[in-house]
């Protein structure tokens, strides 16, 4: 192959690998969307992995979407609050393992 033609295909792969993201994502939000209409609250799974998400700052899109169109903001907050404190005694334990 020639230097132009490897050229020519890398610049052709970007475009072709956006399309393939752009309907991962479609599709993703659309699994979400009819699992997760508005209104509905969230499984104790998906409050499981937006907690997690929210704590280590890494959230799609799509999650997102869910978590701000569920019916109520407390399910989050309690979870929140159960994964701090269970975070903040887990900190406790292990520097008190290490200075034993």
């Amino acid at each position: 192959m020639t230097p132009s033609a490897d050229s020519d295909k890398a610049s052709k792969e970007p475009p072709e690998q956006q399309q393939q993201q752009q309907q991962q994502q479609q599709q993703q939000q659309q699994t979400l969307a009819a699992s997760n209409s508005k209104g509905s609250s969230p499984s104790m799974w998906q409050l499981v992995i937006s907690v997690f998400g929210a704590a280590f700052g890494v959230q799609t899109e799509a999650t997102r979407q869910r978590d701000f169109n569920s019916s109520s903001p407390l399910p989050y907050i309690i979870a929140g609050l159960i994964f701090t404190v269970l975070f903040v005694l887990t900190i406790i334990g292990v520097v008190s393992l290490v200075l034993a």
